[in-house]
């Protein structure tokens, strides 16, 4: 499928995004991907809904997106998303954000309320404090000079591994990784996890206002994005699946999984439209 690539412009940089376009009435497929990923990361998806609009961004100071300065906060992105969406005249929209990607999509639904028709996480976590201790957001936000005491060429090497299970994810990871210097990246992921921690304390009690479908891979080894998960469906009563055999990135691990997992929650949201 044929994507146009667009350009949204800040006093700080410039935002590129892909979007298919049909009609404008048709519900929008937001996908928002993770940290230091870019918009290849859900090429598996956007092809497999040609019947909604699918819109795909490299994040500030990701991908295309660069150069862009490190300035900004998590609600500052959901903002640039939400002006972008606002340029397009994007209705009846559903985010689907991987990873920190799934938290700037909670940052847009707390920013906008009742403007959001579904959310779907893949491989990410609850916005709220209540589910993080405080040594965790401590850690979150001083992760470069654990980054920093690992050779740049292992650096990658347990990035990749430990990010996907397959050799389709693994190559795309790798392939992305490959447009950042070694300072470049090691900034971006100190940036992005110090941001998650600050968005995560000015929010103490959030509560996600719209039908949610929680994904994560059995096999994710990223962080405690599991155990997350576990207690995000226990505590907050989210449908939780568990996707076998993938890894962090497991929209790129088992695509056809995931992708029907999204159908089967699209038609649910159709027909309580209807």
């Amino acid at each position: 499928m044929n994507t146009q690539e667009k350009i949204y412009h800040t006093p700080s940089g410039d935002i590129h995004y892909w979007l298919t376009l049909g009609q404008l009435d048709k519900p929008w497929l937001v996908f928002l991907p993770g940290l230091t990923a870019d918009h290849h990361l859900f090429d598996k998806q956007v092809p497999a809904f040609p019947e909604y609009n699918c819109l795909v961004w490299d994040a500030p100071a990701h991908g295309f997106s660069r150069p862009f300065p490190l300035n900004f906060s998590m609600d500052d992105m959901a903002r640039y998303l939400h002006g972008i969406l606002e340029a397009e005249g994007a209705g009846n929209t559903i985010l689907l954000g991987q990873s920190l990607g799934g938290y700037i999509a909670q940052c847009y639904l707390a920013l906008y309320p009742g403007t959001v028709s579904g959310f779907v996480s893949i491989d990410s976590a609850p916005l709220s404090r209540k589910f993080f201790s405080g040594w965790e957001l401590a850690l979150l936000k001083h992760t470069r000079w654990m980054y920093e005491i690992i050779p740049w060429k292992l650096l990658l090497k347990w990035g990749i591994t430990g990010t996907s299970r397959t050799p389709y994810g693994r190559e795309l990871m790798a392939k992305t990784w490959a447009a950042y210097t070694r300072d470049e990246y090691l900034d971006l992921a100190d940036h992005g996890y110090r941001i998650l921690a600050q968005a995560v304390e000015a929010r103490p009690e959030y509560q996600i206002d719209c039908p949610t479908l929680l994904l994560c891979g059995e096999k994710d080894a990223a962080g405690s994005t599991k155990s997350y998960n576990r207690r995000w469906t226990k505590i907050d009563g989210l449908p939780l699946h568990w996707l076998k055999g993938a890894g962090h990135n497991s929209n790129t691990d088992v695509p056809e999984e995931v992708n029907r997992l999204i159908r089967d929650f699209l038609d649910i949201l159709r027909r309580a439209e209807s």
